[in-house]
């Protein structure tokens, strides 16, 4: 329960007694509000009053009459415009004229409210401001977690690239220098080495990017009728020179009915993370297969390869942000450690299930199960 302040600023004790009495007990809740919303009434009868009451109280709605002893209403609105308060504003008068309400709306009110007014129509009125502020503070939330991820994102790109960056910059000195001598040819081993940490640069950037897309709220979704065995075949082509390169064998065997409801994007997310780890955690000359089966209500995916596997100790923070599996045998494997934990908020996004199941040196199953249509989030 989220309670509001209500200033109600009127030189009529009825008027500020009746507010009052009327917020007292009422209370607001939209369908999409989390929470609802309460009102805390205070009071004041001059413009001066009130002014030293906003500066104390900061109230979240204000109810103010034009016409009051003193300064007028529409000088307290300019006071609260000039000053920046987030206070929503809507004008409580019986002398309303045209020259005044415009000024009133140039100033910041949303709303006016006529004398004198049913109690529906102070509701009605308390109901509107009441949906501005929940969207205002929703909003300004969006905007706080947006730059801490922005921050977060820096912060992380540049830990992560400084690395390689510094090893590349060091390959290109050894070649601008010729510490390895006159030949070119003796330079191909630099040279493929400076190709693999780019390219490990690079899907560190891809993957952040991802990652903050899942972490921001989502204003781009667009969920459509989504063909998961279209999603693996497109994952497969993408990652097929790798697997060309690697002599991995991939597999793709649809079972039953894969249409989901969901973003294409997501979907490709998931295909993409772990198709691609099937083929790069497996070993030369191996297998990748997908296999798509379900039911009415679901649809589920193993990724299955005969790769290196996973030790039942690495499994358990197999999803957790920028954690890499490191070994003898990964060393040489280029990864950010964000790819299963972007893989796992995306399916959670969907109501879904993802586990892994695996046995050292004989290989690992990914197994994903997806809702075919959207659930609510409780």
């Amino acid at each position: 329960m989220a309670v509001l302040k209500v200033l109600v600023i009127d030189d009529e004790p009825g008027i500020r007694s009746g507010v009052t009495r009327i917020l007292g007990n009422f209370h607001v809740n939209y369908p999409f509000m989390d929470e609802d919303y309460t009102f805390e009434v205070m009071e004041a009868a001059t413009g001066e009053e009130g002014i030293s009451m906003i500066e104390q109280q900061n109230p979240d709605i204000l109810l103010l009459d034009n016409k009051l002893p003193g300064i007028q209403g529409v000088e307290v609105l300019e006071y609260i415009r000039n000053r920046k308060f987030d206070t929503v504003v809507a004008m409580i008068t019986s002398y309303a004229s045209l020259d005044v309400a415009l000024k009133a709306h140039k100033f910041g009110a949303t709303d006016f409210i006529p004398k004198p007014f049913t109690p529906q129509e102070l509701k009605s009125s308390i109901e509107n401001i009441t949906k501005q502020q929940y969207l205002k503070r929703i909003t300004h939330r969006m905007n706080q977690e947006g730059k801490k991820i922005r921050y977060q994102f820096l912060s992380v790109l540049s830990h992560e690239l400084k690395a390689p960056l510094n090893a590349v910059e060091g390959y290109l000195r050894m070649m601008q220098e010729k510490q390895m001598g006159e030949n070119i040819r003796d330079y191909d081993n630099v040279v493929e080495r400076s190709l693999q940490r780019i390219q490990g640069m690079r899907n560190l950037i891809l993957d952040l990017l991802d990652f903050t897309k899942i972490r921001l709220e989502r204003k781009d979704e667009k969920i459509e009728a989504v063909n998961l065995a279209d999603i693996a075949s497109g994952a497969i082509v993408t990652v097929q020179p790798y697997a060309i390169q690697m002599e991995v064998n991939i597999k793709l065997d649809v079972k039953s009915d894969a249409v989901i409801m969901a973003d294409p994007t997501d979907m490709d997310i998931i295909f993409n993370n772990l198709v691609s780890n099937s083929v790069k955690y497996n070993k030369p000359g191996g297998e990748a297969e997908i296999v798509i089966n379900g039911d009415e209500s679901n649809v589920v995916v193993y990724f299955s390869d005969t790769g290196i596997g996973i030790t039942e100790s690495d499994r358990e923070n197999l999803f957790t942000e920028f954690v890499r599996i490191r070994n003898e045998r990964t060393r040489n494997i280029s990864g950010s450690g964000l790819g299963l934990s972007i893989v796992k908020k995306v399916v959670e996004l969907y109501n879904g299930t993802i586990s892994v199941e695996s046995t050292p040196d004989k290989g690992t199953t990914f197994i994903v199960r997806l809702p075919k249509k959207p659930q609510n989030n409780s």
